[in-house]
């Protein structure tokens, strides 16, 4: 585990940007939504246009969050092993708290999955005894979920309060010296308390501040965990019926599904996929992907009238590993955030970006890696077009990565490299 916790640590220092940069795209999607009266999915029946220039209604009551504060963890000597004495423990305090998606049953109840980490590790630095004269540092990874209910008061048109409890998920990575356990990994549930309060700027946006808190741990020998942050909601809107109807008018043509066959190969190395993780918007991997295929299923459920999609989609595929030519499956479902940023005549090209798939991998331990558990999630990059008078022709390059978000403390990931996809729409 030390050698993976090295090399590493880099990337796992990225996964905050990269949950930002989800957000920021989520927030450019919301930002097209609604500005003027709202439009229901019956009337859009009514007058015999295509359902999906309308946000789905699950969603026309959901929201985002994003929240960045102070963090408190008390990390001390309690959590070394013994053979381990302590020099010092430094906490980082700043944070940030994403709540992934929340869930508006009506005014007075919520429901949400949540994320919370520092922005940097606790880092310690400690002596092997009996010989206290070499001081060693190292780093404690610890990241916080949560599935949580949220009853609220309104006070007044645009204030309201809010309570929150409900399940919190702790995982704690630790480290070893020379194969042995300094400070142990642990992975537990427990409970999650918290309240607030949100000012609604628009119907869209809120800004708010939040506390919550989980308790200590004995078993596992975890110090309880605080929080204090500020930050937005971003909900969804409706979009208006304007809107809609000037799109109709411009009868572009918009897949409903599609099927695609994958072949994925490192025959140009790695290049893409490093380079993405350096500009701190996607993930690598200790394992790496040698060759591979997929098979894809994607459906739009919604596009808006200007450049956003929202689809669904599943695929399985096929991978063997780089170092010691192992093969492996898997098997996702996972949200995909489309910009169909070009339209033409002969084609119509999109980015896309794909996180959190819920995902079954055949194998964790790949080439000497540890990944973690059978259950991880997927997660994309492509770049691609429909071709054709009716869009039935679909092309793409994508880069992909299977880990578990630091939900379990083994979270080595898989690196997929360049991966060509031809589809069919239908």
């Amino acid at each position: 585990m030390s050698n993976n916790h090295k090399t590493y640590t880099i990337m796992k220092r990225k996964k905050l940007s990269q949950f930002i940069f989800c957000f920021i795209l989520l927030s450019l999607l919301n930002f097209n939504l609604a500005e003027a009266q709202q439009i229901t999915n019956s009337d859009v029946e009514q007058k015999n246009i295509d359902s999906r220039y309308q946000i789905p209604k699950f969603l026309q009551k959901s929201y985002f969050e994003i929240t960045a504060g102070y963090i408190d963890y008390p990390f001390s000597e309690k959590q070394l092993e013994s053979g381990y004495s302590l020099h010092s423990v430094s906490v980082k305090h700043a944070a940030v708290r994403l709540v992934l998606l929340g869930y508006k049953f009506n005014d007075y109840l919520s429901a949400q999955i949540t994320y919370m980490r520092p922005v940097l590790w606790v880092n310690y630095k400690y002596y092997k005894q009996p010989n206290n004269n070499d001081v060693f540092s190292r780093t404690v990874w610890t990241n916080v979920g949560g599935l949580t209910i949220k009853p609220t008061l309104p006070i007044g048109e645009n204030f309201n309060l809010y309570g929150e409890a409900g399940l919190s998920i702790i995982t704690r990575n630790g480290f070893d010296h020379q194969d042995n356990t300094v400070v142990a990994d642990a992975n537990f549930a427990t409970f999650i308390f918290g309240a607030g309060a949100i000012y609604n700027i628009s119907k869209k946006i809120g800004a708010q501040v939040v506390a919550n808190y989980s308790p200590s741990d004995n078993k596992h020998n975890q110090p309880y965990t605080s929080y204090v942050g500020a930050g937005i909601q971003y909900r969804f809107q409706p979009i208006d019926d304007e809107k809609i109807e000037k799109a109709v008018k411009k009868e572009r043509t918009y897949p409903k599904q599609w099927l695609q066959v994958g072949y994925t190969t490192n025959a140009a190395g790695y290049g893409v996929n490093n380079f993405v993780a350096g500009l701190n918007i996607f993930w690598g991997g200790d394992s790496e992907v040698k060759r591979g295929t997929f098979i894809t299923y994607q459906r739009n459920v919604f596009h808006s009238p200007k450049m956003f999609a929202l689809d669904w989609g599943a695929n399985v595929s096929v991978l063997q590993t780089n170092k010691n030519k192992e093969n492996f499956f898997a098997l996702s479902l996972f949200p995909v955030f489309r910009l169909n940023f070009l339209h033409t005549k002969p084609l119509d090209a999109y980015f896309y970006y794909i996180v959190a798939g819920p995902t079954y991998i055949s194998k964790t331990l790949l080439d000497g890696e540890d990944t973690g558990k059978k259950f991880t999630f997927y997660d994309a990059m492509a770049i691609g077009c429909f071709l054709g008078k009716q869009r039935t022709i679909n092309a793409e390059l994508r880069i992909a990565h299977y880990s578990n978000g630091n939900i379990f403390p083994a979270n080595g990931g898989v690196k997929i490299p360049l991966t060509l996809n031809i589809g069919y729409s239908f």
